[in-house]
């Protein structure tokens, strides 16, 4: 598998209802993502099914990687990856149901503790956050670009950054330790799918320029 390392995109229910689903992922998919997260906590359990089946094949085309949101069972129906927050069951169980090619993440906040530990138990990549303010998830802005140098030091794996990430801020996350960006509003809170794929495109950019 090649290194983890590029644009992350997150899907949202809001921003994406409506039919925009698979149009703005595929043309965040053709900007460069070279992860896509399926992120449903409302549809049933037939819609996740169809909707992540439907991006899993626009992935499949794009040669990026689909990682399912708390749902190692849905991941293992499709061969997906999957992302796992604190609370949403244990990397090393996920990773006896997915195989030991699949791409298991973990949620770190703001703490290198729960980055050993997941690396311990045998994830793909670690994700930190939030760095600045966040939308998706309200609140107080935990993690610095000091805290991805440190991980960079201390932990063997992929990392990821999370949490009101635009364009202008994502260099510098990446010139401290970032080899993923997870981005959610500042690539789908656009008027129409080619404003997605000018986005991702400036965004994968970032990463053979920093």
């Amino acid at each position: 598998m090649a290194k983890l390392r590029g644009l992350y995109a997150i899907t949202d229910s809001q921003l994406l209802a409506d039919g925009r689903l698979l149009p703005y992922a595929q043309a965040a998919l053709q900007g460069g993502v070279r992860l896509l997260q399926y992120r449903d906590k409302s549809g049933s359990a037939e819609q996740r099914l169809r909707e992540a089946g439907a991006l899993q094949e626009l992935c499949v085309r794009y040669g990026a990687q689909l990682i399912i949101n708390d749902d190692a069972e849905l991941a293992a129906r499709l061969g997906a990856g999957v992302h796992l927050g604190q609370q949403d069951g244990s990397i090393s169980a996920a990773r006896t149901l997915l195989g030991p090619k699949a791409i298991i993440g973990a949620t770190c906040h703001a703490r290198l503790q729960l980055a050993e530990q997941a690396q311990a138990a045998g994830a793909s990549y670690v994700a930190f956050g939030r760095f600045f303010q966040s939308q998706t998830k309200p609140g107080d802005v935990l993690a610095t670009p000091e805290l991805l140098v440190q991980a960079r030091r201390q932990i063997n794996l992929p990392i990821a950054a999370i949490g009101g990430i635009s364009l202008e801020t994502a260099a510098g996350l990446i010139s401290h330790g970032a080899d993923l960006l997870a981005v959610i509003h500042a690539l789908f809170a656009a008027a129409d799918a080619a404003e997605v794929e000018r986005r991702a495109r400036a965004f994968s950019e970032l990463f053979t320029s920093v």
